[in-house]
C-alpha cells in the first residue's frame, strides 16, 4: 500500500519509548479546553497473535514531527515492517489528541489493505477543526473500517504511566475532573458514532432473528 503525503518520505523516524512525567501529564491531560497543546503524541504496542496467546514486538511513542501528523507517521513506520499476511496482529494507540478528518482517512483505508490487522485508538481529548462536521465523520470513517475508538478512562492513564513514562516508580494519581472529564468525552464520542452502533444493533437482532 503506497500513501502519498509528502511527509511520508521524511527519513530517520525517531521512536521513542520513555516519557517524561512531565512531558506526559502536560500533553496527556483530558482538559475540556487544552489550550497550547498544539502537538499530538501517540503512544502505541504492537503485538502478533498467535493462536490463543500474543507476543509482543514493539511500544513507544512518536510525535508530530515537521509538517507531518504522528498519526501518518505510524503509518510509515509500520508499513516498513513486511507484515505476514498469514498473521494476525493488533495494534494499541494511546493518543494525546484524536485523528483529524485527513489521518483518519489514511488510517481507514491502511486497516482495509490489511484486514489481518486490527487497531484499538484510546484518545485522552477530542480534536475538532474549524470545519466540526469533518473531524465527526472522519471517526465515523474510521470506526466502519474496524478500528475500536474509546475515550482514555484512568486505567488506561494507569497502563500509560507504568509502560511509557519514566516515573521513578511513583504511582500514578488521577487529577482532579479526570472521571467526569473522561464521562463527558466519552458521551461526546458516543454521541458521534451513535448512527453506526445503531446499524451494528440491528444487524445484530436480524441475526438473532435469523433475518
Amino acid at each position: 500500500m503506497q500513501i502519498t503525503d509528502a511527509c511520508l518520505v521524511l527519513r530517520g523516524l525517531d521512536t521513542r519509548r520513555i516519557f517524561l512525567r512531565k512531558l506526559f501529564l502536560y500533553n496527556f491531560k483530558n482538559l475540556r479546553w487544552a489550550k497550547g497543546r498544539r502537538e499530538t503524541y501517540l503512544c502505541y504496542v504492537v503485538k502478533r497473535r498467535d493462536s490463543a496467546t500474543s507476543c509482543s514486538l514493539d511500544f513507544g511513542y512518536l510525535r508530530n514531527k515537521m509538517g507531518c501528523h504522528v498519526e501518518v507517521l505510524f503509518l510509515r513506520y509500520i508499513s516498513a515492517w513486511d507484515l505476514d499476511p498469514g498473521r494476525c496482529y493488533r495494534i494499541t494507540w494511546f493518543t494525546s489528541w484524536s485523528p483529524c478528518y485527513d489521518c483518519a482517512r489514511h488510517v481507514a483505508d491502511f486497516l482495509r489493505a490489511y484486514p489481518n490487522l486490527t487497531l484499538r485508538i484510546f484518545t485522552a481529548r477530542l480534536y475538532f477543526c474549524e470545519d466540526r462536521k469533518a473531524e465527526p465523520e472522519g471517526l465515523r470513517r474510521l470506526h466502519r473500517a474496524g478500528a475500536q475508538i474509546a475515550i482514555m478512562t484512568f486505567k488506561d492513564y494507569f497502563y500509560c504511566w507504568n509502560t511509557f513514562v519514566e516515573n521513578r516508580e511513583k504511582t500514578f494519581k488521577a487529577w482532579e475532573g479526570l472521571h467526569e472529564n473522561a464521562v463527558h468525552l466519552s458521551r461526546k464520542l458516543r454521541r458521534i458514532l451513535l448512527p453506526l452502533y445503531e446499524v451494528d444493533d440491528l444487524r445484530d437482532a436480524f441475526k438473532t432473528l435469523g433475518l
